[in-house]
């Protein structure tokens, strides 16, 4: 390249790092990116606006690229996670969890490959429709609005090339049932090679029937630009009009041969406020709690009562000193919580996003790219590794640290397998299996039961 090759992206990131000022005397081309780097800092976790920040990609299996996804959602401050093609299984429910986020996924079944995930902030209230058919890769999630208001449906699909008629069936009526709502985002790969989308035709009768049926129910296609090898496969629908805005390709996750799109939803949606209130030990005053309890004259006041007097009144008395003593706060949500593991490594990720700005623009190689995003995905493994590493080393001196690790990575929807009623037939259905539980709960209480088991011997009455 010109004047952007190898040494001056190093240049760049050193700059970069050090701040805006070095760039006096820099070409307009080198001034121009430093002053998107600097302008597009991420806001903190606190910032408030009327919109979710959201992106999607195909990630072409997500097994090596879990870390690197936590670290962007973190930097990025996104709202909401589209994924396409997770290559998950069950066995995959260890590294499928990410802190302060909802998951919604569903696997391939019976193969391998596919599967589709989305990820929403914990800070959102927010519904799966219905579980759906197995033979559809499609997740269907509602974000509901302030005051019952602005409701909108984010789905995200994924539809493999060799898929049949039946299961366009099926997807065409999850679409019209899903479009019965005011707001819908509809993101994924549907691998619709052949449709011009300029001119909206299509080669294939197949693909023509898409086009129907996303015509049927008012869905536009906002993406314009290739996401994969000069094929425009992944997909981006709205069917009301100013719902979303600055969507933007950048990027890719990891080594998917996938980009990134992100964008945003606009409009209010409604936060998940806790009213659980807690103890804020860090401000607890535990000298005037001792004082407190120690001016009751216990021997005095416990004389001549019970067991249960007893333990009312010591109950009493510590939690009225328990209100001066020890203030309350509400119980924080998990909204924002960075992973325990990234540093500054956070900083080779906002890079690796700017070197491939500069090489969109033809300021920057391909391999100033592909260097940058080898380093950001060696330095996010590397610090997993060593927290991991860390954790299992002291665990004997920090037991809470390595559970609390341990149950974040355990946090995940779980079904409940298949059940025997009392018929001996296997029942699949929820409703079956909430049946079977309440028949088998039902009949532990009732006129037959005793006290006491016959073959236990010591809990027979005996004559003294």
């Amino acid at each position: 390249m010109s004047e952007m090759g190898v040494r001056p992206i190093a240049q760049l990131k050193c700059n970069y790092i050090a701040g805006d000022e070095l760039w006096e005397g820099r070409p307009q081309s080198e001034a121009l990116c430093a002053s998107k780097i600097l302008q597009s800092a991420p806001r903190g976790a606190g910032y408030v606006e009327a919109h979710l920040k959201c992106f999607y990609t195909n990630a072409c299996s997500m097994r090596n690229k879990q870390e690197e996804l936590e670290a962007l959602a973190q930097s990025q401050c996104c709202d909401v996670i589209g994924i396409s093609e997770t290559w998950w299984e069950e066995s995959c429910d260890w590294c499928a969890v990410m802190d302060g986020y909802r998951l919604f996924r569903r696997d391939r079944q019976g193969g391998r490959g596919g599967g589709v995930a989305l990820y929403v902030t914990v800070g959102l209230d927010c519904t799966e429709l219905s579980d759906g058919d197995d033979t559809v890769e499609s997740l269907w999630v509602r974000i509901k609005g302030q005051a019952n208001k602005w409701d909108v449906v984010v789905a995200v699909y994924y539809r493999s090339p060799s898929q049949d008629d039946a299961a366009d069936e099926l997807f065409f009526k999850e679409l019209r049932e899903a479009s019965k709502s005011t707001a819908l985002v509809l993101m994924g790969d549907l691998s619709l090679s052949d449709v011009n989308w300029e001119h909206h035709t299509a080669d294939t009768s197949r693909s023509r029937s898409f086009l129907k049926h996303l015509d049927d129910n008012f869905l536009v296609q906002l993406l314009k630009e290739p996401m994969r090898k000069g094929a425009l496969l992944d997909l981006l629908f709205v069917n009301r009009e100013g719902l979303m805005g600055e969507v933007a390709i950048g990027g890719h996750l990891g080594h998917s041969d996938h980009e990134v799109v992100e964008f945003k939803i606009f409009g209010d949606r409604r936060k998940t406020a806790t009213k659980t209130s807690t103890l804020d030990m860090g401000r607890a005053d535990f000298r005037l709690l001792r004082e407190l309890v120690s001016q009751v004259p216990w021997e005095t006041a416990l004389e001549g009562i019970g067991v249960h007097q007893c333990w009312s009144l010591f109950k009493g008395h510590l939690l009225r000193a328990q209100e001066q003593a020890i203030p309350k706060c509400c119980k924080s949500s998990r909204q924002g919580r960075r992973p325990a593991w990234p540093n500054k490594d956070l900083l080779e990720l906002r890079w690796k996003k700017k070197v491939y700005a500069c090489w969109k623009q033809g300021q920057a190689t391909w391999e100033d790219y592909r260097d940058a995003a080898c380093l950001c995905r060696e330095k996010i493994h590397a610090a997993k590794a060593q927290l991991e590493l860390k954790l299992a080393s002291t665990v004997g001196d920090n037991k809470k640290g390595f559970l609390k690790y341990i149950n974040n990575k355990r946090r995940t929807r779980e079904n409940i397998g298949s059940l025997l009623d009392k018929n001996g037939h296997l029942t699949n259905r929820d409703i079956d299996k909430a049946e079977t539980f309440n028949a088998f709960f039902a009949s532990v209480f009732n006129t037959d039961d005793r006290l006491w088991d016959p073959r236990c011997p010591e809990l027979e009455d005996r004559d003294c």
